[in-house]
């Protein structure tokens, strides 16, 4: 059996008097692509700062995040890492946190930063092997045309490209997104989600994605892993979320969020409700 990649034990995060995350406990094996899943409030991206070291669970409370066979935190405490270590795991972000005025070559060349030597990275000073790196990263998501434009000259889904370019070239071994399809329209949409699903079968490299779009989930995901209320509702296949299962898991959710959750990403297709929201519509 494979060593899981990511250990997640009990993990609890409160935020004032609100309990985000409740006892959370999964692990992921080397590999997986899998869909953190569940309504708007529900710890999905919480969660996932949790992974990468950006936010810290409950002190006193035990939890527990490991991630390549290095505990990230424990008990509520940070553990300091090196830097070889924090480029092991990538991040996107959903507003892709590009550096505007720079251009598309620079932002992908920042991603290898943490690999350089202090003094070069400093200066930013790339040697041409790391020009020519950049290059075949920014290849790989069809945008290697583009590499002297400014950054924000871009559409929303060109640059959330340029955002998992600059991963490639961080050579991250766990890629975490955080809707990295939310603000895009359905054609961005499937684009970016067709090269996370290339770059995890081609490289082999674990993504884990929050999504709202379950049909996203299903059609791009093996394994779904939904929160409800901070809590642990529902992990393994996609293919046994049932409607029955969706319509509890989103059951205090709006009707905009319950038809959001069954967009499918897909420019040809229309975005459907789920059952549950067409028999809410049809009880309006």
């Amino acid at each position: 059996m494979s060593i899981p990649t990511i250990i997640v034990e009990q993990l609890n995060k409160t935020f004032g008097h609100r309990r985000v995350l409740d006892g959370i406990s999964f692990n992921v094996t080397p590999g997986e692509m899998v869909a953190l899943i569940g309504p708007s409030g529900s710890g999905k991206s919480t969660l996932l700062r949790h992974l990468v070291g950006l936010t810290c669970g409950n002190r006193g409370e035990g939890g527990r995040v490991s991630v390549m066979g290095r505990d990230v935190q424990m008990s509520g405490r940070m553990r300091r890492a090196s830097r070889g270590e924090r480029c092991r795991t990538g991040y996107i972000f959903q507003q892709f946190n590009l550096v505007g005025r720079l251009s598309v070559m620079t932002n992908v060349l920042i991603g290898g930063l943490g690999s350089m030597p202090r003094g070069r990275a400093v200066l930013g000073r790339f040697s041409a092997e790391e020009r020519q790196r950049a290059r075949e990263c920014l290849a790989r998501v069809g945008l290697e045309e583009l590499a002297e434009q400014r950054a924000n000259t871009l559409s929303g889904g060109q640059q959330q490209r340029v955002a998992i370019a600059r991963v490639l070239m961080q050579d991250a071994e766990i890629i975490l997104a955080d809707e990295p399809i939310a603000s895009l329209d359905p054609r961005s949409a499937r684009e970016v989600m067709e090269i996370l699903e290339r770059i995890h079968q081609e490289d082999g490299r674990t993504v884990v994605v929050t999504l709202h779009q379950v049909e996203v989930a299903r059609r791009y995901c093996k394994r779904a892993i939904a929160l409800k209320e901070g809590r642990l509702y529902f992990d393994g296949p996609t293919h046994e979320l049932t409607d029955g299962r969706l319509q509890t898991l989103y059951e205090n959710a709006g009707l905009d969020e319950l038809r959001a959750s069954a967009n499918t990403g897909d420019a040809t297709e229309p975005a459907r409700a789920p059952a549950m929201a067409r028999v809410q519509v049809a009880h309006s």
